[in-house]
């Protein structure tokens, strides 16, 4: 399917990407799901396949509230869910995806970008976005932990 204007692209590789990581992750056992893969990191989200997964749900939900907040100043962030199995993870990729596209139902391609600061979305890392920037943020976000849960996969089937 594809969408209409920039949205629709933005919308289409967003949903693209998190099948693409829903795929990587069909045959994660519940014990590879829970292993250490990373031992020596120091970012927690960064330990096994559900600590990525649930800071990558997590962060789907995030982007797509802060765009609302620009409308709205009182939205609640969510806390992170760590999940027992695999099937969980790829129903709440496929819900903050939802949720996400419901975001864009009342905004148009001409608000997409956003050249005023005062106007811009302010992460809680301190980056300053416009809508257009945080959405391919969000993408590339998906991508890069797709590559570290095939990664992860590699170093937990090497250890068998």
């Amino acid at each position: 399917m594809y969408r209409k204007g920039a949205i629709g692209a933005l919308l289409d590789e967003y949903e693209r990407a998190i099948l693409d990581l829903s795929h990587t992750i069909d045959d994660i056992t519940n014990n590879e799901l829970i292993a250490i893969a990373d031992p020596v990191t120091t970012d927690t989200s960064c330990v096994s396949v559900q600590s990525v997964l649930a800071h990558v749900v997590n962060s789907g939900y995030a982007y797509a509230l802060y765009i609302k907040q620009l409308s709205n100043k009182s939205l609640d962030f969510p806390d992170e869910i760590f999940r027992t199995n695999v099937s969980d993870y790829q129903k709440d990729l496929r819900d903050f995806f939802v949720f996400t596209e419901a975001t864009f139902q009342n905004i148009t391609d001409n608000q997409l970008e956003e050249s005023d600061n005062t106007k811009k979305i302010v992460t809680s890392w301190g980056q300053v976005y416009d809508i257009e920037q945080i959405t391919e943020h969000a993408i590339v976000h998906v991508l890069r932990h797709r590559r570290q849960l095939e990664r992860f996969k590699i170093i937990l089937r090497e250890r068998k």
